[in-house]
Formats: C-alpha cells, sequence, structure tokens
C-alpha cells in the first residue's frame, strides 16, 4: 500500500473513531470561548471578557488529563501547559498578554522541543516511546530496540526539530495577528492557526516516518545483499 491510500485509510479510520470528540473539543476551544468573549465584553470590559474566556479550554485541559493521567513525557507536557495557562490567566495583565497566554505555552513547549534536539535527547523519541508504552511493554521495547540505527535517530532528530519551528513559526504568526486583528477576529483565527499547525506537523510527521521507514528498509536489504557470497562461476 502506498502512502496516499494509507493516509487516507488514517485519517477516515481517525473521523470513524474520534469524530465526534473532534467536535466536542473544537466546541470547547473554539466556540465556547468566542460566544463567552462576545457576551461577556459589554459588561465586564475587555480584560475580564477574555479571562472568562479562557474557562473552558483550562478546564478541557484539565479533564483531559485526569481522565488519562499516567506519569510520563506525554503528561508532563500535558500538565505543564495547564499550569502554565493558569499561571498566566491568575497573572493578569493587559489584553495583548492575555491574547497571547496560550502561546505562552505553545512557544515554551517549542524551546523543549528544540532543546531535547540540542542535547541530543530528541522529545519525539521520548513522546512516540510513552505512547508506545501506554499500549504494551513489548511494542515499547521494540521501538527502543530501533535505536540501533543510525537513520532511526537522524529521523527522530529531524522530526523533533520540525516540531520545534512549527510550534515557534505558530508563536511568532500568532504576534502578528494579535497586533493586526481585533480581539474578536483573533478568537476566530487564532484557533484555525494552531489546529492547522498541529494538522500540518502531524500530517508532515505521518509523511515523513513513511519515507524513513521504506528508506531504512531498503538499505537494510541492501546491506544484507551485500553481505551474502556471491555465486562461484566455476560450479555447476
Amino acid at each position: 500500500m502506498g502512502d496516499k491510500p494509507r493516509l487516507i485509510a488514517r485519517v477516515t479510520s481517525t473521523l470513524r473513531e474520534k469524530g465526534g470528540r473532534v467536535l466536542f473539543e473544537l466546541l470547547v476551544n473554539f466556540a465556547l470561548p468566542f460566544l463567552i468573549y462576545n457576551y461577556a465584553e459589554p459588561y465586564v470590559g475587555e480584560v475580564r471578557a477574555l479571562l472568562a474566556s479562557s474557562a473552558p479550554p483550562i478546564l478541557w485541559s484539565i479533564v483531559e488529563f485526569w481522565r488519562h493521567r499516567r506519569l510520563d513525557a506525554l503528561s508532563m507536557l500535558v500538565v505543564s501547559g495547564i499550569g502554565l495557562s493558569l499561571l498566566a490567566m491568575l497573572g493578569g495583565g493587559g489584553v495583548r498578554f492575555l491574547q497571547l497566554r496560550e502561546k505562552l505555552v505553545t512557544g515554551i513547549i517549542g524551546l523543549v522541543f528544540l532543546g531535547s534536539a540540542a542535547i541530543g535527547k530528541p522529545l519525539v523519541y521520548e513522546l512516540a516511546r510513552a505512547t508506545k508504552r501506554r499500549k504494551s511493554e513489548e511494542e515499547a521495547q521494540a521501538f527502543e530496540a530501533l535505536q540501533v540505527h543510525a537513520s532511526f535517530r537522524r529521523a527522530m532528530m529531524v522530526m523533533t526539530l520540525v516540531w520545534g519551528f512549527g510550534l515557534m513559526a505558530d508563536v511568532a504568526l500568532s504576534v502578528v495577528l494579535v497586533f493586526t486583528l481585533t480581539i474578536r477576529e483573533y478568537l476566530i483565527v487564532n484557533p484555525i492557526v494552531g489546529y492547522g499547525t498541529i494538522g500540518a506537523l502531524s500530517l508532515w510527521s505521518f509523511l515523513y516516518a513513511q519515507h524513513a521507514r521504506r528508506r531504512g528498509e531498503e538499505r537494510r536489504a541492501t546491506a544484507l545483499a551485500q553481505l551474502e557470497p556471491s555465486p562461484d562461476p566455476q560450479a555447476g
């Protein structure tokens, strides 16, 4: 099966299994903040309305972590995001700062990706291993065994760097949008940019992983072929 049919099958399966959850998440993280701000702003002003609009996404993050809590790299990122969001919310500040409070979390996570690559411990590998371990210990061990291959380590590093720079680019674009759009426009556009960034990075990661896996299999097949003894021309 080629990359395109595999991708279509995966997207279809994901929509079938998680379509309802995705719609509910969009309601909590996109529609509710916009509606809350529109309703509250005439009565309490821009700053308090923005603070009120933060409640649904933060509560969603807390509930999701409570449902799936585990002490691993993925959980630590979720907890850090919740903590930073709460600090930004409680800290108050001006309208522009409050608009960028969520991007503070995104920026810090982007820096964590880049920092992990800089010290030779790519975060994509840690997150993938945590996901495998959630499924089964055998699957996690099989994934860890791939570290002996240089191409696998390089792929983990490349994916970590792309995610780091991608998240930082998302933050930079949001800073520009904050100073060029009205608050209502930003509340509409920002989630689209955020989900679009995550979607694009996820799609690229899937395609790149498929390409890297295929290249690795080809290299291993070539190496094995070179190790096989050549046929003796004198034989027969």
